[in-house]
């Protein structure tokens, strides 16, 4: 066989393979793909978040979409189905759901599957002040609840400097009888106007169950 020969068949395995590997390297059409967000997040406990998203691809309408729930303490075995919700006809759909601790949850559609969405809960913290217009170096009493119930953590007073806020007193959180909240209580002496709040810290080794919760600050307006 001469080199012309060996050429021509050469040209010719090009022009076969060059669009077989043009053809493999294309991707695959994507199917259909599910997404899943969580709006509050942090949510404060006892309110609802809602839990949304989309599925796209064709045919992508009237599909009943199921919602899956993992509380903490997480496991990867440990999701169980809670909810579930049907598309629209743009494939977008929407649940809500009322954790009570920080929760992961999925969404499923047939073989779609969403990424895994970690909703935080944050503890309800209320604030009052015995006297909001005190005078000068009166002894004040901070108190108020926590909800859900964490009977012997500590909370935090904390006032707000230029720099920001800083914890100024602690105090040990009390059962409060046939609650599920706790109390608190605190008195010092307040010697110059302030802005308040409580704070539980969240989210620390022994304590992953929640997020941080803080109250609504309160001012004290101190006069002689």
């Amino acid at each position: 066989m001469n080199r012309t020969t060996l050429a021509l068949f050469a040209a010719i395995a090009t022009l076969v393979v060059a669009p077989l590997a043009a053809d493999a390297a294309k991707p695959p059409k994507s199917p259909g793909k599910l997404t899943l967000a969580a709006t509050p997040n942090p949510v404060k406990y006892g309110r609802s978040v809602t839990l949304a998203g989309k599925l796209s691809g064709p045919n992508n309408g009237g599909k009943v979409v199921n919602i899956f729930a993992d509380p903490y303490p997480f496991s990867d075995v440990g999701f169980t189905n809670v909810t579930s919700a049907t598309t629209n006809a743009s494939g977008d759909y929407s649940t809500t759901q009322k954790p009570t601790v920080n929760t992961r949850y999925y969404a499923r559609q047939a073989g779609e599957q969403s990424s895994v969405v970690t909703v935080l809960v944050r503890p309800a913290v209320s604030l009052k002040l015995s006297d909001y217009t005190p005078k000068r170096a009166q002894r004040v009493r901070f108190s108020g609840r926590v909800c859900p119930q964490h009977d012997g953590r500590s909370l935090s007073i904390q006032r707000r400097y230029s720099t920001g806020y800083k914890t100024i007193r602690k105090t040990t959180l009390s059962d409060i009888p046939g609650s599920n909240c706790s109390s608190y209580r605190k008195t010092f002496r307040v010697y110059r106007d302030g802005r308040f709040r409580a704070v539980i810290v969240g989210s620390t080794p022994s304590h992953r169950d929640h997020a941080t919760g803080r109250s609504r600050s309160r001012v004290a307006d101190v006069h002689n």
